[in-house]
């Protein structure tokens, strides 16, 4: 019976064509071969697994083959090439940098160089593990490695580029390895597989293959370990017990029950995770990746995107055409917020509740008392119903329902609405009320609407002309409509919703300054801080007045460009009202890379903060023994 060797050793690279994952690096040094352009120096870096040393010695044995095929490829028959099969061969000069990083070690290699090959052209030194190499041993490196004799080829080998000198990189080529990609690596193994007579279900080798994080090394001997555990039959099911790694099932189910409000269900999928000896940080972590697979589901052009087998791909396809946009959008937003903010929570698996509640809200929400209930808002219909029966049709139409529907709370985030004119209590609606809505309900009459005008006029006139104290609280602001409803004592007309034409305000012009604009949006900025998405992007974005009327806002991207604009007509509604001025736009503009940053994490704007007032920040650490985390 002969001895085992592990995969990872018995199926490593011979030859360039048998190396996996490395395409354009290969042919890059088979052509400098054919071409006889070799460097006097290389270097290699890359992650661990990927091929950096496996590729230092098939370039090392086909520099010195002697008969090389017409592919560019070493023949293995030479003596040259059997020798450095066997590991016996002159010409290749190894040294491990981790464990022989002195002075000393460097001046052995030097001596060595000296020494012509014995068979070939050229010899090879391949230095592994280079950037463990003291300082004193470069420098003294540093002449050899500039002019070295014409038959030394130096190759060197590292995962951490950036600890190597700079006089030490302006010396080499250097040659970047990528990870391997997911797909090559199953490929690689259902290889192996098939040599070694082992059984295996697609979906494993993904999984092994994910596991490994783009090293073929690290696949290979999770493969030999869980083809161990279950005796030469790989299955999904095995593998994921022996990874200890949560089942997509889960999250399918998670996600499904997220789609119908289902909070106790999802709540009893988090305690099972965790019966199981997960940590909630894991699991959460893992339906952030569900959601955003479920994301790049929706475009036939992205799904490739997903790390997974077809009919797994299918499943992925069948769920997304399930979800809208805006649920998988807040969902992964909220999900990964919960996993950044883990670490500093005091109670996790509190915050993983949470986070879970909010997702299963996002298509059903459940409804504060602030806001008004459907059959509230139908009894107050009832209540103008027959004042409105002349024309009926526009109140009743679509949308007036909107306004009150759940996919309209879908659609827009409930943000406090905030009316055109927001001092004078609104009058009760009566005949005169409906004539007022005449712009809405456009199939009165000519002679009934010019009545109707004159009516609305006088009434606006005599609202506007009521003076508003400037720290008043606003429905919208600090309170909700309803409570300013029922202070006034006024009944809410059936009209008033997101989508219903605001009355029309009297005419205002006066000269706006840039620094009453930045404080003004921020004042309204502090009134919806239960709308932590429009909240962060307005926090993130950055105003200014340009044009004397023109708003112009910078924002960091499309998607927190969107977040603004769906409430456009709100923000322009307060900042008409309180700065004077009816003839204000807005426009946005996407911040180029490379701008300024502005702060949009926790932690970025308590830096900032520390940044631009570090001896108050300092005073608060001393005196209350703080520190920062």
């Amino acid at each position: 019976m002969s001895d085992y060797v592990v995969s990872a050793r018995k199926y490593r690279p011979s030859t360039f064509n048998t190396v996996v994952g490395q395409k354009a690096l290969v042919q890059t040094l088979k052509n400098a071969i054919a071409n006889n352009k070799l460097a006097h120096a290389y270097l290699f870096c890359g992650p661990r697994g990927v091929g950096k040393t496996t590729c230092a010695r098939i370039f090392a044995k086909t520099i010195n083959c002697e008969h090389r095929t017409p592919d560019g490829e070493a023949c293995n028959e030479c003596d040259s090439c059997k020798s450095m099969g066997e590991q016996r061969s002159y010409n290749v000069y190894e040294l491990d940098a981790a464990s022989n990083n002195s002075v000393d070690n460097i001046r052995e290699l030097i001596d060595q160089v000296q020494i012509p090959p014995q068979i070939g052209k050229y010899k090879v030194f391949i230095i592994d593990e280079v950037h463990m190499l003291s300082t004193q041993a470069f420098n003294a490196f540093l002449k050899t490695l500039e002019e070295p004799p014409k038959h030394a080829i130096f190759v060197m080998c590292t995962t951490e580029k950036q600890k190597i000198l700079p006089t030490i990189l302006s010396r080499c080529q250097t040659y970047d390895f990528q990870r391997i990609s997911t797909q090559d690596i199953a490929d690689q193994l259902s290889y192996i597989a098939g040599q070694e007579n082992i059984k295996t279900e697609p979906q494993a080798l993904l999984t092994i293959a994910r596991k490994a994080d783009g090293g073929m090394r690290d696949a290979l001997s999770v493969f030999d370990q869980i083809s161990s555990f279950t005796s030469g039959y790989v299955t999904y099911q095995a593998t994921i017990e022996n990874l200890n790694i949560l089942d997509y099932e889960l999250f399918f189910r998670l996600t499904d029950a997220a789609l119908q409000g289902n909070i106790p269900a999802a709540m009893v999928m988090l305690d099972e995770v965790i019966r199981k000896g997960f940590d909630p940080q894991y699991f959460i972590g893992g339906w952030a990746s569900h959601l955003r697979d479920l994301m790049v589901s929706q475009d036939p052009a992205t799904l490739k995107l997903i790390e997974a087998g077809p009919e797994v791909a299918v499943r992925y396809q069948q769920q997304a055409a399930n979800c809208k946009p805006y649920f998988l959008y807040n969902a992964v937003m909220i999900a990964n917020d919960c996993d950044f903010n883990y670490r500093n929570s005091r109670n996790k698996r509190l915050s993983v509740e949470i986070a879970i509640v909010r997702i299963c809200q996002l298509l059903n929400p459940i409804q504060s008392p602030q806001q008004p209930q459907k059959a509230s808002m139908q009894s107050l219909q009832g209540n103008v119903g027959n004042a409105t029966s002349v024309a009926s049709s526009p109140i009743s139409s679509p949308m007036a329902s909107q306004a009150i529907s759940p996919a309209s709370s879908v659609a827009q985030p409930s943000v406090a609405v905030r009316p055109a004119v927001p001092t004078a209590p609104l009058q009760p609606v009566s005949q005169q009320g409906v004539q007022q809505s005449a712009a809405i309900q456009p199939r009165v009459s000519q002679a009934a609407t010019s009545q109707q005008a004159v009516s609305a006029q006088s009434r606006q006139s005599a609202i506007v002309s009521q003076p508003v104290p400037r720290g008043a609280a606003l429905p919208g602001r600090g309170t909700s409509m309803m409570a300013s409803l029922h202070n006034t004592g006024a009944t809410m007309p059936q009209t008033f919703s997101r989508t219903s034409t605001p009355l029309k305000v009297e005419e205002q012009n006066e000269p706006i300054d840039e620094s009453a604009l930045v404080r003004e949006w921020n004042d309204y900025l502090q009134s919806i801080t239960s709308e932590k998405i429009l909240m962060t992007a307005m926090l993130n974005s950055h105003v200014r007045l340009e044009d004397k009327t023109q708003v112009s806002v910078t924002v960091l991207s499309e998607e927190q460009q969107q977040r603004i604009d769906e409430h456009r007509e709100e923000i322009l509604s307060h900042l008409r009202e309180v700065l004077h001025n009816t003839h204000l736009q807005m426009s946005f503009t996407v911040a180029k890379e490379g701008s300024t940053k502005l702060a949009f994490t926790p932690r970025e704007r308590m830096d900032e903060i520390q940044n631009e007032n570090p001896d108050i920040i300092q005073d608060l650490l001393d005196t209350f023994g703080l520190e920062l985390s």
